[in-house]
């Protein structure tokens, strides 16, 4: 588990003074419980939430989580043992499967109640696959031959999908391959596709943004040059979502707020230094939990960096918020540990 500092322990480092003075963002609630995040959006970090028996159930990367229509958080791990495990929201298993996914990465859910699925990208097998709840495969999506961009199988390494519930088409994103994004409609027909290494710097996220009914969207990470890009669904480019110090993964939509993960910082120690980051409904950062508190400059957000002396999060690789608000957040290369969560205060 990520070792945290307990209130004593942080006296010892300069005191509740010199907290109060550098590090603004971090407080401490009762029973020395550790308070991130800025502005509006403040988060007790709820430290043992989900931790298992690592020998039954273990974890390597924890990749991404999904709530289905029964409010059961999934997790896709990487960890062929159990690469799916189902939690309660109080952090109680409830399920596990997979045995087949060793680059067990994306994890997408969409359709409705009893017609739910997922939609698993695996970087190893070089595929999207779509499942039912319990792991039943329904169909995969090979490398896209068709498209005439891809000479082999291995050039193809999903990382992420999407879903438009207006009509089911499916978008995927080779974020560690040739960074195109691929429109599929709801059986698995390619349509189109754009984008590409001179559009894209490993473009690892894609959501369609439908807070604007009339016109929704897609957005799509560009990690390396820390932004997501905004399109239309048709891949015409609209708009860029400036995340500077960020190594952004992909976004995330509750309700109006749109939230993701840093897996690292540009910034300092570059390993260990990621953080989550949250957006109001104008794409402004207005909340940086474990990180530097946002600051707009002309309109301009400052470059961000980590500021987590408590060392909440080590690589965040996604985040999930429940209708209470609350953050879940799955981390990779970060010594095998489960997810945090973060309590809305």
């Amino acid at each position: 588990m990520n070792q945290y500092l307990n209130r004593r322990d942080f006296v010892k480092l300069g005191g509740l003074a010199t907290a109060a003075t550098l590090l603004p963002e971090m407080s401490f609630g009762k029973n020395d419980e550790i308070i991130i995040g800025h502005n509006s959006h403040k988060y007790r970090v709820k430290t043992g939430w989900g931790v298992l028996d690592a020998s039954r159930n273990p974890v390597n990367d924890c990749h991404e989580m999904v709530e289905d229509s029964k409010g059961r958080l999934i997790l896709l791990t990487n960890e062929t043992k159990n690469n799916v495990l189902i939690y309660d929201k109080s952090g109680k298993l409830l399920e596990t499967w997979g045995n087949s996914y060793p680059g067990g990465h994306g994890l997408t859910i969409a359709g409705q109640g009893s017609d739910q699925f997922l939609l698993i990208c695996d970087t190893s097998r070089h595929q999207v696959i779509k499942t039912d709840l319990a792991g039943k495969v329904i169909f995969k999506i090979d490398y896209p031959k068709e498209t005439g961009a891809y000479d082999y199988p291995t050039q193809f390494n999903p990382t992420e999908t999407a879903v438009n519930p207006a009509n089911g088409d499916i978008y995927v994103v080779d974020g560690y391959g040739l960074n195109y994004v691929m429109q599929y409609d709801a059986k698995g027909k390619l349509i189109r596709h754009w984008g590409g290494k001179d559009m894209f710097k490993c473009n690892h996220g894609v959501i369609v943004d439908t807070r604007n009914k009339k016109n929704p969207t897609l957005l799509v990470t560009s990690r390396v040059e820390n932004c997501w890009k905004r399109f239309t669904l048709d891949g015409k480019s609209v708009s860029t979502i400036e995340l500077p110090g960020t190594f952004i993964c992909r976004p995330v939509i509750k309700g109006e707020t749109l939230l993701g993960a840093a897996y690292r910082s540009t910034s300092g120690d570059n390993p260990n230094s990621g953080y989550i980051t949250i957006l109001d409904k104008n794409d402004r950062v207005i909340s940086t939990p474990g990180g530097s508190a946002p600051v707009y400059t002309d309109g301009k957000l400052e470059t961000q960096r980590k500021e987590d002396p408590f060392n909440v999060f080590m690589h965040p690789h996604d985040v999930y918020m429940d209708s209470d608000e609350n953050i879940y957040v799955p981390q990779w290369n970060s010594k095998k540990t489960y997810p945090i969560k973060l309590e809305r205060v």
